[in-house]
């Protein structure tokens, strides 16, 4: 058969065409695999980046879970300043710093085992504040409470500047914890803040509560007076603590002062969950009889309250719990 010259290019054409065509699904069968590794490469490189971020962050000594534990720092109103007789003052005319406490914790708290805590102070920018005043003898007062009352702690953070106390202490069981980070900013008032952690584990929340007023702690007998039978809320109340000695029955001859003053005082709301509102912090009043420490102080709200006083005996802290019934 006989194909002329312009019908024979094109069919060679045609043929060229088919070829290109050819060529062109072959290439690009190869370029998709050869995305398809790169693919598959990039996402296993990916998926072995952030294996090695969790792994790094699950080892870090200090979890983001408690990291933020942050509380605005309001002043307390159930902090007592009298130190005699006609000079329960109430609060001081100071205005609030409105700061801000941030606590960091391991992310793991074994009990009775010592663990390092870190409190932030800030500003409500997130600024730290550098420059905080004394007050009896300590920058920063730290209260530490179990979720039941039964454990309680008075510690000393130490200042380490740029707004950050640290202090190693230690939570004796499971329990969900409160600390009240008593402190104040250089020229304002004091404030507290409450901060929350958690000791995993099964735990009681309630209270054994005792109203007994004759307890003996250690070498010292303690007896709880106060200035009327029936607490009522509201009302100005008058508590003395009247120490004696075990062997001589006498008031102890080694009291010594405590945090500058005769004793302290610290009183709890029996509440779930603690709050600002349930601490109250007394100071001693001045010039009172030999072994007897008195407190002048007022329960907000009817309650069972529970108050830990302390007391210092040649160097050694006696601290003496009693529950108390407010109507």
């Amino acid at each position: 058969m006989q194909i002329s010259s312009s019908n024979g290019r094109l069919i060679v054409n045609h043929q060229v065409h088919q070829q290109n065509i050819i060529f062109y699904n072959q290439n690009c069968k190869q370029m998709k695999r050869i995305f398809t590794a790169l693919a598959i490469t990039s996402s296993l490189v990916f998926i072995q980046a952030c294996a090695s971020q969790v792994k790094s962050s699950q080892t870090s000594e200090i979890s983001t879970s408690n990291t933020n534990a942050i509380a605005d720092a309001n002043h307390h109103t159930g902090h007592n300043m009298g130190n005699d007789h006609n000079e329960h003052s109430g609060h001081s005319n100071l205005e609030l710093a409105d700061a801000i406490a941030e606590l960091k914790t391991p992310s793991k708290i074994i009990p009775k085992s010592p663990v390092s805590l870190a409190i932030d102070i800030k500003d409500k920018a997130g600024k730290p504040i550098a420059n905080f005043d004394k007050f009896q003898e300590q920058l920063m007062h730290l209260i530490v409470v179990s979720d039941d009352l039964q454990s309680f702690q008075h510690v000393h953070p130490t200042y380490k500047g740029n707004g950050r106390f640290e202090v190693k202490t230690d939570f004796p069981y499971p329990s969900g914890y409160t600390l009240f980070s008593d402190y104040k900013v250089a020229g304002k008032a004091e404030q507290v803040s409450v901060l929350k952690t958690q000791v995993s584990g099964q735990s009681s929340t309630t209270p054994k509560i005792n109203l007994a007023t004759n307890k003996t702690f250690g070498n010292t007998k303690v007896n709880l007076k106060l200035s009327q039978p029936t607490i009522k809320a509201g009302q100005e109340v008058h508590v003395i603590f009247n120490l004696q000695d075990t062997v001589s029955n006498q008031p102890p001859a080694d009291l010594k002062p405590y945090l500058g003053e005769r004793g302290h005082l610290v009183i709890l709301k029996n509440s779930s969950p603690l709050t600002q509102a349930d601490y109250i912090h007394a100071h001693a009043m001045k010039n009172t009889p030999p072994g007897e420490i008195h407190f002048m102080t007022s329960f907000p709200k009817p309650g069972k309250y529970k108050m830990w006083g302390q007391f210092n005996r040649n160097n050694k802290i006696i601290t003496a719990d009693f529950w108390v019934d407010v109507q």
